[in-house]
């Protein structure tokens, strides 16, 4: 993965430098070389997804495509930081391997999730029928606002089992479990938001040099300190991706680029009734196609 910007981009190569060097890593070996399994390891999947984020970001500089604003959905979050200035490459890639290894620590420790936990994607169903559902529960809570049409709910496995049966009962066209392995973005890992927060209270967030929206608000993000502090209740808060969608729109940009491995939220902009266009960019071939247009 990413091999291909590596071999094309100077900017790149010195990117994979300074990853190896901050984490101690070889993460060219592990994103060139290792295996889908190597990839989905927890101390894995976040940093390799953040410098293939990255790398991509630097390959669009290089070709002359500057962003005027940059959102991310959870993890991606933190490229958007480094791409608005509040964090360094060089902060961000130890960054998210600590937040990953906190996460997958709680998730395995806490006796809440010893039966195990999941999320699902609800599909065809509103977002306030998703929480009218939900409401009151310990066990199971909205987590990713995707789209108008579709909801991730995330919790214990029972949560979950519960949660298929009570919300197609209730409307929901579909409801489909996803393989995960920590019920992210709900209450249940507030000892992980506890450990990422005292973490990151040690780093310097500067305020963005330009847009920068909040998974957590759904809204622009004005200082440093704001975006710390939302940093770490990100982990216990839903993603607002709709209100985030919505709130670049009426601010009036004109194209997004996914900067990232692959093409979902790409999909997800489809259901927000816009004349913004939004392009994939997960292959150097995409990118490519991408910057003769905008050229």
């Amino acid at each position: 993965m990413g091999k291909d910007l590596y071999d094309a981009s100077s900017t790149v190569k010195e990117l994979f430098s300074i990853a190896d060097s901050v984490t101690g890593r070889d993460l060219k070996a592990l994103l060139f070389e290792g295996s889908a399994e190597d990839l989905k390891q927890t101390e894995n999947t976040q940093v390799a997804i953040t410098l293939i984020n990255l790398a991509i970001r630097r390959y669009l500089n290089e070709q002359g495509v500057v962003s005027s604003g940059a959102a991310g959905f959870s993890l991606g979050e933190f490229s958007a930081m480094v791409d608005t200035g509040v964090l360094t490459e060089e902060q961000v890639l130890p960054l998210v391997i600590e937040r990953g290894e906190i996460m997958a620590r709680v998730a395995d420790t806490s006796p809440a999730l010893a039966d195990g936990c999941g999320m699902a994607a609800v599909i065809g169903m509103s977002a306030d029928a998703v929480e009218k559902t939900v409401a009151g529960r310990k066990d199971v809570f909205p987590a990713n606002y995707n789209s108008p049409v579709q909801t991730v709910v995330s919790g214990t496995a029972a949560g979950i089992e519960w949660a298929k049966t009570a919300l197609k009962e209730a409307g929901a066209r579909r409801v489909i479990p996803l393989k995960v392995s920590g019920p992210f973005h709900t209450p249940l890992l507030d000892e992980a938001k506890q450990a990422f927060g005292d973490y990151i209270s040690k780093l310097e967030f500067l305020d963005p040099k330009k847009a920068f929206y909040s998974n957590v608000t759904g809204k622009r993000v004005a200082a440093g300190k704001e975006a710390q502090e939302l940093s770490a209740l990100q982990i216990i808060s839903p993603v607002q991706w709709v209100q985030i969608q919505n709130n670049i729109v009426a601010d009036g940009f004109e194209a997004c680029v996914e900067a990232g491995p692959g093409k979902v939220l790409t999909g997800l902009w489809k259901n927000i009734k816009s004349d913004i266009s939004c392009s994939p960019t997960d292959k150097k071939d995409a990118i490519d196609t991408l910057v003769k247009e905008l050229k």
